[in-house]
């Protein structure tokens, strides 16, 4: 097992409490000096809020665990490409490096709709690989996904 592959691992359990919470099962770490400082899972539904994705929260435990909001050596593993929001955020916060499970053709902004991780016109572009444990990573999606239209049709 590769490095990558041992910490999209990590990220993969932080996206299965997601999952036992009934949220889109997305999750997410951020690594240091080859340690793991920040995990963060989505939680949208759970805290009623918007901006409770995988990525921010991990940012925000991050950013508090080092004292600073640049997060210039630091390699975030998340499951899923980010959405235009948590793109934007990892911008901002700097972050060398991303390293992503399955990409996201309807919402991701990592190359799918848009590549803001790597837009020139920005101040800091991050390093990005995908297709990490791309297949347990998208699997674990599509059926959550399955799921939940089997819970509809049976509630309707």
């Amino acid at each position: 097992m590769t490095e990558d592959e041992r910490y999209m691992k990590e990220a993969i359990k932080q996206a299965k409490k997601a999952y036992a919470l009934d949220e889109v099962p997305i999750g997410c770490v951020i690594v240091q000096d080859n340690k793991i400082i920040a995990r963060g899972y989505n939680r949208r539904n759970t805290d009623k809020n918007a901006l409770a994705h995988a990525e921010i929260s991990a940012i925000k435990k991050a950013s508090k665990k080092t004292g600073d909001w640049r997060l210039e050596d630091c390699t975030m593993y998340v499951t899923l490409e980010p959405c235009q929001m948590c793109a934007g955020a990892i911008v901002q916060s700097r972050m060398k490096k991303v390293v992503i499970g399955a990409m996201n053709p309807k919402a991701g902004c990592a190359g799918s709709i848009i590549n803001i991780l790597q837009m020139k016109q920005f101040n800091h572009q991050a390093e990005m690989e995908n297709g990490i444990l791309e297949k347990e990573c998208a699997d674990m999606l599509s059926t959550f996904f399955k799921e939940l239209r089997e819970k509809k049709k049976l509630n309707s």
